[in-house]
């Protein structure tokens, strides 16, 4: 009877939870093609202000490398009426703060602020479109400033040129076998017209959405956009149109070489699809399912069991027109990388060929309730979703009914779709070894 009760508390929960997450928005255009987005939440006096264009590393030249990510930085060196280095100083000085990043497939830039500075932050976003200084001493600056953090993220990092190396072999044809990081040869290259032609293509309201989150009264708050950001030109419309990879049929290995590592490890990556099928959502699933924590099967069977490797991990790295499923293990011991090859082979198969437990399943299905609710927790985390949603997906109400779709899942589709793309015939086998300058790839 307990048992029972239980199980009737427990949907009541998720039922509860469903609704009390629920996220209510308003979105409409302006004349010149900017997405809007607004979420009011008048419970805390905090608002974010957000743009999110649709431009990242697979948009580059494939000679001009790095550029999305160089403009994260180089819009913040100042506008017409922003001084240069003035951008942080205005946020902090008015009790905010804000940050940037980018992916193969967007840039995101945003403010959050005191609820009584919304217009603050909508007039510098508007600015950043409107009025940018792309000028050789901003280049120069955060040419150095790109260069340093590549040096601390990616060259003296420890196995922090893995995915570079999984992307070079995974990818023949599609932009995403670059780094979002890109070559720094090729921003010491580029002129300053590029620079100029990059942001004119890509950093325009057609391009964006902004997500206006938090605590604002609504006409007002419309009446502002359209006056800071009605003005802004619209650009030409931006033609995709990025070559297809052929299937991968058979095995194949590569090696690569870390002089900052002294632990070999071994990678199994698999081409996967868009982040926008449901089979991404699946192999979402089965990463948590194999790595998602000190239970799960990869981890309790080479860590804790047989202690075989220091760690393991499987990821599901999924993109807007591929994905890539990679699974990651470091040797303890005599351990070798085929015997770790092997126990990881033994444990996709287990999920080919029979189900998951139903306690395994629920498992999987408590942790994405709960990924769900701390995505919609903040107004930060929300205007974050709400401009992915609408950029990437398409679709601005998946920050409600996603986890729909998680929830959707069965066991047998587990099954089904680890025999569709975990199979050892579609697959790279990449060992990442110690090396000495001298062997490192440059």
């Amino acid at each position: 009877m307990k048992k029972r009760l239980f199980s009737i508390a427990s949907l009541m929960l998720i039922g509860f939870i469903a609704q009390a997450q629920e996220v209510k928005f308003e979105e409409y255009d302006l004349d010149n093609g900017l997405h809007v987005i607004l979420h009011q939440d008048n419970s805390a006096p905090v608002v974010t202000t957000s743009v999110m264009y649709h431009v990242g590393a697979k948009d580059e030249n494939p000679e001009r490398t790095g550029f999305a990510h160089f403009f994260e930085h180089l819009l913040f060196e100042g506008t017409k009426n922003i001084g240069r280095g003035q951008w942080f100083k205005i946020v902090s000085s008015n009790g905010g703060s804000n940050n940037a990043n980018t992916t193969d497939d967007r840039t995101y830039y945003y403010e959050v602020f005191p609820s009584n500075n919304l217009e603050l932050g909508l007039w510098m976003e508007s600015e950043r479109m409107l009025h940018p200084v792309i000028n050789q001493i901003g280049v120069d600056t955060q040419n150095e400033v790109v260069k340093e953090e590549k040096r601390l993220r990616v060259d003296n990092q420890p196995y922090g040129r893995i995915l570079e190396e999984v992307k070079k072999h995974m990818f023949k044809k599609h932009p995403y076998k670059g780094t979002t990081i890109g070559k720094m040869a090729h921003l010491d290259a580029a002129t300053l017209d590029e620079f100029l032609a990059f942001n004119k293509k890509f950093y325009v309201p057609n391009n964006a959405t902004l997500v206006v989150a938090g605590d604002f009264d609504t006409a007002k708050t419309k009446k502002m956009i359209k006056d800071y950001f009605g003005a802004v030109p619209r650009g030409k419309d931006i033609v995709r149109n990025f070559p297809k990879e052929d299937p991968i049929t058979e095995e194949f290995s590569a090696k690569a070489y870390d002089q900052n590592i002294q632990i070999p490890a071994i990678i199994a990556a698999y081409r996967t699809s868009s982040f926008k099928t449901r089979e991404a959502r699946v192999l979402d699933m089965i990463s948590t399912y194999l790595s998602g924590g000190k239970s799960s099967k990869l981890y309790k069977r080479l860590v804790e069991d047989k202690k075989m490797a220091l760690a393991v991990q499987a990821v599901n790295l999924s993109q807007e027109d591929y994905g890539t499923y990679a699974l990651f293990a470091l040797p303890l011991g005599k351990t070798t990388l085929e015997d770790l090859v092997k126990e990881m082979d033994d444990e996709i198969k287990k999920l080919q060929t029979e189900l998951i437990s139903e306690r395994d399943y629920q498992k999987l299905q408590n942790k994405f309730e709960n990924n769900f609710v701390n995505s919609n927790s903040s107004v930060e985390g929300i205007a974050n979703s709400l401009a992915r949603y609408n950029v990437m997906y398409g679709d601005t109400n998946l920050i409600n009914t996603e986890i729909d779709i998680y929830r959707s899942i069965t066991r047998e589709e587990i099954r089904e779709i680890a025999n569709k793309y975990l199979k050892t015939n579609q697959r790279l086998l990449l060992e990442y070894l110690p090396a000495e300058k001298t062997q490192e790839k440059k």
